[in-house]
């Protein structure tokens, strides 16, 4: 399957059978359910963390980003004595929705977490699941599902002696020569990684400043406005990490990060362009992972985007989909305008990921492609 391509699962299974499925524990099964109806126990925090260890899969995450503001309800599988997943939900109308994104769901989860919901709210016609990586293959439910993201992940070493061997020879080299070019330009530089409440907000400020000036001189929007910048604030206080590179007391390159569990996350990576012959920003972003990897971290999302730095740094691509699951045949006609907007994005998903790859190949079509994207971007919407 192509990753911008739909797939959509024709199953004409009906609803006695893919609601034979059990939503409690049965003879055999050592799976139950409890469901906290417009509720998180306080619990779930931790249980979030330990199971799934992902910021977009983190009560941090949603309290900030204001998602728990509407009735939201807790879905709790145990297997045995164990909890084994824990699913944040919210209905709207004749739809649920997982607040969960960025994680792995097999598909015996995935099957009993849609046929409960199916089978206990008689009202739902769709279930729905953005960014996450599902198993499908035992989802008996009719269904659409296309690529909408990428996760691009280093998994950590024991040690940073360690990751610096593995990395290819030219970027071995690379990074070598030129953190001994800085230093030896400038000897007052210096590396500080700092958590928590101890991070001074300026320094984050700083780091922001920098990407919305890097991102201008490139031609692009910058995509921290002063609310964003804000979530990004609190979200640092509660679980961040910031790297930072300092000259002569003052910020000239840094990755804004967020730990939750042994995993870290990249938010923001931004450096001053008067530097830029050192290629400050992939030398912080490799200090950086050394810092997780002494903090002994276990994973290093570079998240989303396809930038060849995190390539080389060894980061590895995970593919993130966007789920649709229907009731029946019949409902999912009955929400044509839903489906058809899945096939439309996919179409632009696909549309967007074959610009990328031409604008890396040196031909007709690469070039053709290169123009495409300038004119996009000099494109300005009309004024009403």
């Amino acid at each position: 399957m192509n990753m911008g391509d739909v797939s959509i699962n024709a199953s004409m299974t009906t609803m006695d059978q893919a609601l034979a499925a059990p939503t409690q524990a049965q003879a055999g099964d050592a799976y139950s359910v409890t469901c906290h109806e417009n509720d998180v126990p306080p619990f779930v925090e931790a249980e979030l963390v330990r199971l799934y260890g992902n910021i977009y899969s983190s009560l941090c995450q949603f309290r900030i980003d204001g998602a728990l503001s509407a009735p939201t309800s807790t879905y709790v599988e145990r297997q045995g004595q164990e909890i084994t997943a824990v699913f944040l939900f919210q209905r709207t109308k004749r739809e649920a929705r997982l607040l969960n994104e960025g994680i792995r769901i097999d598909g015996g989860a995935l099957q009993r977490f849609v046929s409960y919901l199916f089978s206990t709210d008689r009202t739902l016609d769709l279930v729905s699941f953005h960014a996450l990586q599902p198993d499908t293959r035992q989802l008996s439910f009719p269904h659409q599902r296309y690529n909408c993201l990428e996760d691009i992940v280093l998994s950590l070493p024991q040690n940073r002696v360690a990751y610096l061997d593995s990395l290819g020879n030219s970027t071995r080299n690379y990074i070598k020569r030129y953190l001994n070019k800085l230093k030896r330009s400038f000897p007052s530089l210096s590396h500080r990684i700092v958590v928590g409440a101890e991070i001074e907000e300026q320094h984050v400020r700083d780091i922001i400043r920098l990407n919305g000036a890097r991102m201008a001189e490139k031609g692009k929007t910058a995509g921290v406005g002063t609310q964003e910048e804000q979530r990004i604030l609190r979200l640092m206080r509660e679980c961040g990490l910031l790297s930072v590179l300092m000259i002569d007391g003052r910020v000239c390159a840094g990755t804004i990060n967020y730990q939750v569990g042994d995993n870290y996350f990249l938010e923001v990576i931004a450096h001053d362009p008067t530097y830029n012959e050192y290629r400050l920003g992939t030398l912080c972003c490799y200090l950086t992972i050394c810092a997780c990897i002494e903090r002994g971290g276990a994973e290093y999302h570079f998240l989303w985007g396809k930038n060849d730095y995190k390539y080389r740094l060894l980061g590895i691509e995970r593919s993130l989909d966007h789920l649709t699951v229907y009731r029946s045949q019949w409902h999912r006609f009955m929400h044509l305008g839903t489906a058809l907007e899945d096939v439309s994005r996919s179409c632009r998903r696909k549309g967007q990921l074959w610009l990328h790859e031409m604008q890396h190949r040196d031909n007709a079509a690469a070039r053709l492609a290169a123009n495409l994207v300038g004119a996009m971007r000099n494109l300005r919407p009309a004024r009403s």
